[in-house]
Parts: C-alpha cells; structure tokens; sequence
C-alpha cells in the first residue's frame, strides 16, 4: 500500500502544473469556520483585508493588480463580507459592493485581465473569491422553500432561515482532453467551438462537462466521440485548473484515439481536424499563418504543450 501511495504521489508531482487560477496561499481557516462569533471578531477586527467586488468585477490600481483595502477604507459594510481564509495572521475577505456608490470613479476590472497581470498565487486568491461570490448572488433563496438564505461559516455555507437547509458551493467537474492518433502519434485532434472565434482560425483541445455517474475516462470519450465521432481508448490524466467563470474544475487529460475518421457534430461544433506535431508548434511560437492555440492561461495550452515537447507517454 505504501509503495502504491508513494507511486501516485510521484505520478501527480511530475504532472503537477502551476496553472493560472490554481495555487491559492491562504489558509481557508477550517479550524474557525464553525465559530460564528470568531469570524465576527475577524471581520470586526482593523487587521482585515478586503478585496472588493462590483458586479463580479474586481478592485485594481492603476497598475491592474489586486488592491487590498483595510477596513478604515471602506463604507459601513451593507453586508457580511466572505472570508477567504488567514495569511500572515491578517484575515482575507472578499466584499461584493455591487450598485453602491462607494464604487463610483474607483477602478473596477474584469477577473480574466486581471489574471494576466498578476502573480500565480493571487490568481488562486482571485478565482476563489469570484466564484464564492458568484455564488451567494445566485442563491439569495432557497431552492427548497423559497425564503433567504443567511452565509454560515464566513461564506463558505449557505443555510435558509426557515427551513434550514444547507446549501453548500457548487464546482462543475469539466474533462479537456488533448486527443492523439494511436497509429500516428506525431498529430493530435483539436476542435473549433461555434461563435466568435470562428473566424479566428482558434482552435483548441475539446471539452465538455462530467454527467452524473460518470467516470473522467468515460466522459473523455463520451465528448470526443459526440463532438467527433472519433472513438478514443487509454485515458491519462495530466492536470486540473480552477476555472472561475462561473466554477468550474477543468480535469486534464490525453487520450488515444482508436479510430481516425471525424464526423463533426455541427451542432456543437463548427470543425474538428487533425492537426501535425510541426503544425501545433508553429503555433505555439505564433508562427503558423492559420491555426491559432490557447495562450498560457489555459489548461489547453499544457496539454498542447507537453505532447509538442513529448512529455505524454502511454
């Protein structure tokens, strides 16, 4: 049991990426959720900091990155703000101030802007706080009785004040998957998504949501298939990234493809194609004149990544 313990954890540490979103520092302080009156002492507290929200849209500088505010900055708080966790002994919260007048001529950017201007970690920080508030915006009422729901634990609970039914976040489990021909592995399969980027020449690795009941494996090539036709066999995992937009945990993997014919299903896609290992590379150094790839933020472009330097072995 050990020897297959230490086997995964080597596994899971060679393909352990620092994707954009993941690697958060703060202690999300389990060991205080369940005290109310703790969690009111921290917010209470002038040790607070707060990063503010307005319309899921988050506070920056005039240099786009993250500005933490303390409490003697902000207006009486209009509601309870979340608490994301402890660093440095100093409390994290996230406050959602959307429609008051606080934030007027205050600079307001979109999370995904800001994830490029920011260092890794914050953008853990970041993707936690938007999807949280996110969240409790979208679950004011409970889906059981219809009255209000309160914030238990700092944010991290909801529970309705008449029936008393916990609500806990939502994370929607999504595969993304790298497909590479079994007969020919010198190309991979990529898929062009209907709407705007279709007249960029974008593609990307397919994707798309875990049904209930269903395995990673079995969803990798229930996707591939409904988008393709192409039928896929060994299934690998290489990574996950937090995707705050609204929540969601994209699982990476590569798989190998036991057929080659592509059927494209129009109805979710506009293309999908084999593309060449030389093809993919020109395009990661932006230098094929038609294909374009996911840029670093994207788990897509670590998969696309590590079959182009030939770090995926089945």
């Amino acid at each position: 049991m050990v020897t297959l313990l230490l086997f995964f954890s080597l596994i899971l540490t060679v393909f352990s990426q620092d994707h954009t979103f993941a690697g958060n520092p703060l202690d999300r302080a389990e060991y205080i959720r369940r005290d109310e009156g703790a969690i009111q002492e921290l917010i209470e507290s002038k040790e607070g900091k707060y990063l503010v929200f307005d319309h899921l849209n988050v506070h920056v500088d005039e240099e786009g990155q993250l500005k933490w505010l303390n409490t003697a900055d902000l207006p009486s708080l209009p509601n309870q703000p979340t608490l994301l966790g402890i660093d440095d002994n100093k409390p994290h919260f996230a406050l959602d101030l959307s429609d008051n007048s606080w934030v007027k001529d205050r600079r307001f950017a979109d999370c995904r802007t800001t994830a490029m201007q920011i260092s890794g970690p914050e953008t853990g920080i970041l993707a936690q706080a938007r999807s949280q508030l996110d969240w409790h915006r979208k679950n004011r009422f409970c889906s059981v009785c219809g009255s209000k729901n309160r914030k238990e634990r700092g944010g991290q609970v909801l529970r309705c004040e008449t029936c008393k039914n916990h609500i806990f976040p939502r994370t929607d489990p999504v595969v993304i998957m790298l497909i590479i021909d079994a007969s020919n592995e010198e190309r991979c399969l990529l898929g062009q998504g209907k709407g705007r980027m279709v007249k960029s020449n974008f593609y990307s690795a397919l994707a798309g949501f875990i049904d209930q009941g269903e395995s990673i494996e079995e969803a990798v090539r229930r996707e591939v298939q409904e988008e393709s036709q192409v039928k896929v066999g060994q299934v690998q995992y290489h990574s996950s990234q937090p995707w705050p937009f609204p929540s969601s945990l994209m699982i990476g993997c590569h798989g190998l493809a036991v057929s080659k014919e592509i059927v494209v299903n129009s109805t979710e896609m506009a293309n999908v194609s084999w593309f060449s290992r030389e093809e993919v590379i020109e395009s990661l150094n932006n230098r094929h004149p038609e294909l374009r790839v996911p840029g670093r933020m994207a788990i897509a472009h670590h998969l696309i990544k590590a079959w182009t330097e030939g770090d995926v072995r089945f």
